[in-house]
């Protein structure tokens, strides 16, 4: 969440009178995240988070919110959108698409309990599970097919050490497919900063608009390599066993899915390593924005490399 493009009190107010909520009170740009552009929208009925899309077109929007309004009737916590007086969920602001979503309460943590890992993995496959009766599909648009063409633009910014490394990454990789896994809807961006809390309780999964159809095993690796990973660019065992026990204790891993782990924990860090790679080197200009270091994820592919024995 950042914010590239700029709105007025007068641009919000206007395009408000689309909805049935009342006047705009506040208007507060949120500073975090790297993709779309986000505020808090207060009104004299309540509190919205507005995000314009900064990449995805309008006609592609229905996908992420209809998913969000269908996990959330199935009693998964995340926002619903807002419908506007012609039952839309999106509609052009400053000629991008833009939509409203409720705004959750809780907090975001940089230091996770074991016993919040636990919850966010239980919750996480809740959705997994919800996400078997949503009717439509998104290809995964940042697999490996994006990540290795991505890489070819990027080789010739990097120093010849990250080069090998990434390049190296990229072969491994391909040499690997997981086709036979279990598959459905993932998050496939289920950071810290994307969960807010109450204590030890979700209040909700936020910012779906990486969501898509993968692998589910993949989804997982992605979370676990944020919320158990240490400053060092470690796992942390505990918290890595207590996600995998709360998501296990809704949706068990298959003996496939076991073995696959370990190469899926490092298709994960080569996704978010290649991503802040492309981040830092062609960014993206905004009012409010911050580029997230790459290294953090090459130190944890390089982790995952190394390690002989995992905690599953």
């Amino acid at each position: 969440m950042s914010v590239y493009t700029t709105i007025s009190h007068e641009q919000m107010q206007n395009w408000l009178t689309r909805y049935a909520l009342g006047e705009l009170v506040e208007l507060k740009g949120i500073a975090a995240g790297i993709t779309n552009t986000n505020y808090f929208v207060t009104t004299s009925q309540g509190r919205y988070v507005l995000t314009l899309f900064e990449v995805l077109k309008l006609e592609e929007l229905p996908y992420y919110l209809e998913l969000m309004s269908h996990l959330a009737r199935h009693g998964v916590a995340c926002p619903s959108p807002i419908a506007d007086h012609n039952n839309q969920l999106a509609s052009l602001l400053a000629g991008k698409p833009a939509c409203l979503v409720s705004c959750l309460t809780g907090a975001d943590t940089d230091t996770p309990t074991s016993q919040q890992c636990y919850a966010v993995g239980e919750m996480l496959a809740r959705m997994h599970q919800a996400g078997d009766t949503f009717p439509h599909k998104m290809p995964n648009p940042r697999g490996p097919h994006w990540w290795s063409q991505t890489a070819q633009a990027l080789y010739p910014l990097l120093d010849d050490t990250t080069a090998t490394s990434l390049r190296e990454e990229i072969v491994f990789q391909d040499s690997h497919r997981f086709d036979h896994l279990p598959s459905g809807v993932i998050h496939a961006d289920l950071f810290r900063d994307n969960v807010l809390l109450s204590g030890d309780q979700i209040a909700g999964f936020i910012d779906f608009y990486y969501a898509c159809n993968d692998v589910l095993l993949y989804d997982v690796a992605i979370a676990v390599n944020d919320w158990a990973r240490k400053e060092n660019g470690d796992i942390d065992d505990e918290l890595a066993r207590a996600f995998l026990r709360g998501y296990q204790a809704t949706r068990p891993l298959s003996a496939a899915e076991v073995s696959a782990w370990p190469v899926m924990l490092r298709a994960a860090a080569l996704r978010f390593w290649t991503s802040r790679l492309l981040d830092l080197h062609q960014p993206q200009s905004g009012e409010l924005t911050y580029t997230k270091d790459p290294k953090v994820f090459q130190k944890l592919l390089e982790t995952h490399r190394q390690r002989r024995e995992f905690y599953l």
